[in-house]
């Protein structure tokens, strides 16, 4: 039998950690070892924006130890991720450069959208449990030492997520400078807390209650993995997280240290992530709370074992990152029929277009997204669509997606609008795109093109759009007996950008007889 080894590295805000993980056939994952090791970078980057030269050497010692480790265990392979610490340093890319030339270990930056979406694919790991309990209204709620992050799911369906900057260390920082006292951590973390999170429930929850939360921290975690069981167990009742909460009031920081298995310097972090996550217990209504005790290690273990077909997830998570689109789209008023009539003609074209295209799986979602999101700047202005719609798109997390596949949707949703911005000028206006995304943006804005010009009406006149792919020409077919006079022109003002980036014409073909 085949045995695969795989190291899992966070660079975390309050400490590093490494998980070892074994892999043996399809979909068996064991964790066979746990370092950690505790370095407080964050507290440097939210108070200066970058991390002193001390705690760079002792992170880059600790590393070291963590290559050593992982030689001993023979790792197959690793992946080392950093997360607000260092995202947010003002020199993140002398950090990261410093790490590896020192270590050996390259560590890549996480946005805060990838991260949640790893912390999110390690409840998955969870099996039956994650999916009876997110069958329910519930809440996961991912407690960071930067930011927090809300995701809302409703029958099994991603309703909608959202970032807040309330992290833990965050906080702490903000009552450091306060000189807060030990009895005052609750009521200050508290009253920083009730601000945001009461504009949260007016935009997002409204009159929605929340059954379930799911809690994802290093700072609760360990108690309740403690207390209800390393699967899971059953999740407790609220009343029975605030008597725990009230337990911690009663005790010295010591006592809560030993009877949680926590370093004593952790407990004031324990405090405000306990005051958080009552709070939004609170806010939401929630009845009952699940710490599943996952990390982001389990999440990066995941990832790595989907990429090498080791383990079969049962959960759609693209169908998660969609829902997220199209909640977006509601948001600012966009028609859902006419995102999903532009949806399906679009990825009927890039499905006939393979051999044309030489693009994947992933970038058919970008495409998938695009066309949900194709029109939500009219919210804002009726002009200016292209640039609206690019605004709102950066300005908005999708879960899931990186910066750099953020602005692939978004510039895809602009150019759909506004003329097309052609390389070395888009790099002269400070654009991140690199030559390969820049090529993606170039041949999925032909495609949304073409198929934006099919529906120029908004009236979805063709049905059941066919598209195949014959030598140099591309080939739609579609049934309709009403007039396209319309579409016919916009297809023909639309094909020569389609046939500049593919050297493939685009043929349209009417059956009025079907």
């Amino acid at each position: 039998m085949s045995i695969r080894i795989f190291a899992a590295i966070d660079v975390g805000s309050f400490e590093l950690t490494m998980k070892i993980f074994e892999f043996t056939g399809k979909n068996n994952m064991r964790e066979i070892d746990c370092i950690r090791r505790r370095l407080d970078l964050g507290s440097d980057t939210y108070a200066t924006g970058k991390i002193r030269n001390d705690k760079l050497e002792e992170l880059c010692r600790t590393l070291k130890e963590f290559s050593v480790i992982m030689d001993s265990y023979r790792a197959d392979a690793y992946k080392a991720y950093g997360t607000s610490a260092i995202r947010e340093t003002e020199n993140s890319a002398i950090v990261v450069d410093q790490i590896e030339q020192r270590t050996g270990i390259r560590v890549e930056i996480l946005s805060n959208s990838e991260q949640r979406f790893l912390d999110y694919k390690s409840i998955a790991l969870k099996g039956e449990s994650f999916r009876r309990i997110i069958e329910e209204k519930t809440a996961i709620v991912d407690i960071g030492g930067g930011s927090i992050q809300l995701s809302l799911f409703d029958n099994d369906a991603l309703v909608s997520t959202q970032n807040l900057r309330l992290g833990v260390l965050r906080i702490q920082e903000y009552l450091n400078h306060l000189n807060a006292g030990r009895n005052q951590v609750e009521s200050l973390a508290d009253e920083l807390a009730t601000a945001q999170l009461s504009n949260y429930k007016k935009l997002y929850l409204k009159d929605r209650t929340i059954q379930n939360i799911i809690i994802v921290d290093d700072y609760i975690s360990p108690w309740a993995v403690k207390r209800l069981g390393r699967d899971g167990g059953p999740a407790a009742d609220l009343k029975e997280f605030e008597g725990f909460m009230d337990s911690l009031k009663s005790r010295s920081g010591s006592e809560i240290a030993l009877s949680m298995d926590i370093p004593e310097e952790k407990v004031p972090l324990v405090l405000i992530s306990a005051v958080l996550t009552k709070r939004i217990a609170q806010l939401m209504g929630a009845e009952k709370i699940w710490a599943p005790g996952v990390t982001l290690c389990d999440g990066i273990a995941y990832e790595y074992a989907e990429k090498m077909k080791l383990l079969k997830g049962e959960h759609d998570f693209e169908k998660d990152i969609i829902g997220c689109a199209v909640n977006v789209s509601k948001r600012y008023l966009g028609s859902r029929k006419r995102g999903e009539t532009l949806e399906n003609i679009a990825v009927s074209i890039y499905d006939s277009l393979k051999r044309a295209h030489g693009l994947g799986k992933r970038e058919r979602l970008y495409l998938r997204i695009a066309a949900i999101l194709h029109d939500c700047g009219k919210y804002i202005s009726m002009v200016n669509i292209g640039e609206t719609s690019y605004n709102i798109v950066m300005a908005t997390e999708i879960i899931g997606l990186s910066h750099m596949e953020r602005e692939i949707v978004a510039n895809v949703v602009r150019f759909n609008h506004s003329s097309f911005v052609y390389y070395d000028r888009l790099q002269s206006q400070g654009s991140g795109l690199d030559r390969d995304a820049y090529l993606t943006v170039a041949k999925l804005t032909a495609i949304l093109r073409l198929a934006n010009s099919l529906d120029r009406s908004h009236k979805q006149k063709l049905k059941g759009i066919k598209a195949a792919l014959r030598e140099n020409q591309l080939i739609l077919t579609a049934d309709t007996p009403e007039d396209i006079t319309l579409e016919k022109g916009f297809f023909e003002v639309c094909s020569d950008f389609f046939q500049e980036v593919f050297s493939v014409q685009p043929v349209l073909k009417q059956r009025k007889n079907f």
